[in-house]
């Protein structure tokens, strides 16, 4: 079978190399799938260049969290899937339910668990998910990172979204405009940023209410605060380098769902938390119940999730060129097909 693989050591896209491999077999309890989809995140773009957890792999892997395709086998013992059902992975291989733990297992597509950039990929039966039946896999691949994060945000912890609340989400990304579908079919009123007008004017066609250029308004935080009465939740996909400002464009009560790795170089002073009474939640994905979750509300709502540019297999170093650049908008999607 055909794979994407990275090499050990890798730094840079030079190291990843379309490979045939020995198609895998499943043994007991397990899941084999034939990957129809895959989607990038900005952890796999971490994971290329030796940046991610743990630095560089120390052994060849293949690479990508999010894939989507049909069950093709299944290992003896196996209760949940039959050949022909349409799932994806989930994230973390052993995070089943509850709230976050220190025993979630391997994430998919980094070292020491499989990865989804792979016509066959086997997976225990306690990591598969099935997709919402509305979707298309090159839909439901780009949600097993980014959309159970959003949900986890969005719907999860001590304080979940209520229909009239105010929703700020950070820049057009994967995480950004899923998070604007679902925060707004919740009943949300929702103020998007972004450096580019276009952007802003796209997100608002998706049904963003407020946008704001935060190269016109450095303080956007600030801004969002004073113009807008301030939010109850912030989709924090920056991190320490803009936390600071979400923290201000709080109201009382509110929260920031901090999620970012995208500004990772600064220290946020928590004061602004002291005088909204405001928390920040630590968000890194979720569990498969909210996987299922995720599904149900996608469902129930027609939800479609955003595809800005879709690539064939071979074309993998572009669309890890193109989640680097610019004109990234939603989701990349390489099909396998």
């Amino acid at each position: 079978m055909r794979a994407w693989q990275l090499a050990a050591g890798s730094t840079s896209l030079d190291g990843l190399s379309l490979v045939d491999l020995p198609a895998p077999e499943p043994g007991p309890g397990d899941v084999a799938i034939r990957v129809h989809a895959c989607s990038l995140n900005y952890r796999d773009q971490a994971i290329i260049r030796g940046v991610y957890m743990g630095g560089p792999v120390p052994e060849p892997i293949v690479p990508l969290s999010d894939g989507a395709g049909e069950v093709i086998a299944v290992g003896a013992g196996v209760t949940q899937f039959k050949v022909g059902d349409r799932v994806a992975g989930t994230f973390f291989m052993n995070w089943h339910d509850g709230p976050p733990n220190p025993h979630a297992g391997p994430a998919l597509g980094a070292f020491g668990a499989p990865g989804m950039l792979a016509e066959i990929v086997v997976l225990p039966e306690r990591s598969v998910v099935r997709i919402a039946k509305s979707l298309s896999y090159a839909e439901a691949a780009t949600l097993p990172c980014a959309g159970v994060t959003v949900w986890n945000a969005l719907f999860e912890g001590p304080r979940p979204i209520m229909p009239g609340d105010r929703v700020l989400l950070l820049g057009t990304g994967g995480v950004s405009t899923i998070a604007l579908l679902l925060a707004k079919a919740a009943g949300c009123e929702i103020i998007i940023t972004s450096a580019s007008d276009e952007k802003l004017a796209r997100a608002k066609a998706l049904g963003a209410d407020h946008g704001v250029n935060y190269k016109t308004h450095e303080n956007w935080g600030i801004h969002v605060g004073q113009t807008f009465g301030g939010v109850d939740k912030v989709v924090e996909v920056g991190g320490a380098g803009t936390a600071e400002q979400s923290m201000m464009a709080l109201r009382h009560g509110g929260e920031v769902a901090l999620i970012g790795v995208l500004s990772p170089v600064g220290g946020p002073n928590p004061r602004g938390l002291m005088m909204t009474g405001g928390i920040m939640r630590g968000i890194f994905v979720g569990s498969r119940r909210m996987a299922e979750k995720l599904a149900d509300a996608i469902d129930t709502n027609g939800i479609k999730p955003i595809i800005g540019a879709t690539f064939g297999m071979d074309q993998a170093k572009e669309a890890f060129a193109y989640v680097g650049s610019p004109d990234l908008f939603g989701k990349a999607v390489i099909t396998l097909d």
